[in-house]
């Protein structure tokens, strides 16, 4: 009986592993029909699945006018914590898309290690002279950037520059200069 039951186990296993399969087959096809995600993809660090389930929380980019949107989806907007005269911390507000902050920032952990500019610009919000990041801090930053990078790459259907992307910090638009 027990081997029966083992039997059936690897069966439902395997059946499963297909059907899986068939769904990220399937999964692939239609992002591919969708323009500008190459561009996306073509991002180091960033894959179709990832692509894929940002599409899913956001639906389509045409729908917005501004990244921030987004990013108010998302929850990381920011907010001060304060009641009558007592002035807290800012901390981001958490609302909406629970599921969309969360891919973000399961993706911005790969991103930091393999993608230069995103390592080097977490490397600039932690070690700058002028309010430092705490690591934590960084990454949702850098969540935000990458909403906004995820944006005009699908909005423009343009190529993701890591140059211009830096270069809208002076710190590494003056190193680019000298």
């Amino acid at each position: 009986m027990a081997r029966l039951k083992i039997q059936t186990l690897l069966d439902q296993y395997t059946l499963l592993h297909e059907k899986i399969n068939d769904v990220w087959e399937m999964i692939e096809g239609l992002t591919s029909t969708i323009p500008s995600v190459q561009e996306m993809v073509d991002i180091k660090g960033v894959g179709d699945i990832t692509i894929a389930a940002f599409l899913a929380e956001v639906k389509d980019l045409n729908n917005y006018s501004h990244p921030e949107q987004i990013i108010k989806l998302a929850g990381l907007n920011l907010k001060l914590a304060t009641s009558g005269k007592w002035q807290g911390r800012t901390v981001i507000t958490k609302r909406c898309r629970p599921k969309l902050r969360a891919l973000l920032y399961k993706v911005i952990l790969p991103l930091v290690n393999h993608n230069p500019a995103f390592k080097a610009m977490h490397e600039y919000f932690t070690t700058r002279k002028e309010n430092p990041l705490k690591k934590k801090q960084s990454l949702i930053a850098l969540c935000c950037k990458l909403i906004r990078v995820l944006f005009k790459v699908g909005k423009q259907q343009v190529a993701f520059s890591p140059e211009k992307m830096l270069s809208d910090i002076p710190h590494f638009r003056l190193q680019c200069a000298a």
